[in-house]
């Protein structure tokens, strides 16, 4: 008998401690090891991400970039990848532009294969869209084509590197919570995307349906968007709209043009973007 009792309790014990042991969040991806992570990126784009007014002054501002900041206010994909991989630090390249537009892309593409990197971001469309007028849009198929032209340029000049696509923002978010902030109506005088800021306070049929014309274009950017990324084939992941699907709130906008994020808007687009596990 006391064999026996002294048997149980081990048994006892060892399931109390298996029980005790932690067992990692769910859904939370099971950690990777270094080598899985790339070891060098670029971000291509625009004024987001070049971190326009990120630093509260209208200029780029790259530790503050969603891509590849490397301050302390954005926990940005660069810095995700240096906590798992640390031969990622000091690595990253910002090609964006302000004011660039998706017929810019191939430009910024010679910039990453010239740096051969393992991983590229994309995030286009807002100066595509924001034009003096609605008819100065690029057109969906215009947009397209010059998205294609850059994805085939990276693939040939980096046929390993993997490909992160994020959708454009919903700029017609920042209409509706700005349009009634008086500094917000102010800045936007001063020529901030006039083909959907122009007149913000109107309720005229005109411009309610300029507004919506420039929404349902940013929706068929995003559109294409995805399309490219699927055919570029296995190395590109889209977003799924993440991006766009972020509520931006004016805390969220720097204070200065509150068209562009700030420090907080910035982290956000990183955290909703960021892949957690590098598969594809």
């Amino acid at each position: 008998m006391p064999r026996r009792s002294s048997i149980a309790a081990l048994a006892v014990l060892a399931l109390l401690t298996t029980a005790c042991e932690p067992r990692g969040q769910v859904g939370r991806p099971t950690p990777q090891p270094p080598g899985s992570y790339p070891s060098s990126m670029a971000a291509l784009g625009d004024s987001v991400t070049a971190g326009f007014g990120a630093c509260l002054a209208l200029i780029s501002c790259h530790r503050n970039s969603w891509a590849t900041g490397d301050g302390l206010r954005v926990d940005s994909h660069y810095r995700m990848i240096v906590d798992a991989n640390r031969a990622m630090r000091g690595n990253a390249y910002n090609l964006a532009a302000p004011r660039a537009r998706a017929a810019d892309l191939p430009g910024q593409v010679e910039g990453a294969v010239r740096a051969k990197v393992e991983y590229v971001t994309l995030l286009i469309g807002a100066n595509d869209v924001c034009r003096p007028t609605v008819a100065d849009m690029t057109s969906a198929a215009a947009f397209r084509s010059s998205v294609d032209s850059a994805l085939a340029a990276l693939r040939k000049g980096l046929p390993k590197a993997r490909v992160l696509v994020a959708s454009v923002p919903d700029l017609y978010r920042l209409w509706q919570i700005g349009h009634v902030n008086t500094r917000a109506v102010r800045s936007w005088s001063y020529g901030v995307c006039p083909s959907l800021l122009a007149a913000p306070t109107s309720s005229a049929p005109a411009d309610v349906s300029r507004r919506d014309a420039v929404r349902e274009r940013v929706a068929a950017y995003n559109r294409e968007l995805a399309g490219a990324c699927r055919g570029y084939g296995s190395r590109c992941r889209y977003d799924g709209g993440a991006v766009h699907k972020v509520a931006f709130t004016i805390e969220m906008l720097n204070p200065l043009d509150y068209f562009h994020p700030d420090a907080d808007g910035q982290d956000t687009l990183a955290s909703v973007t960021y892949p957690g596990r590098f598969t594809w």
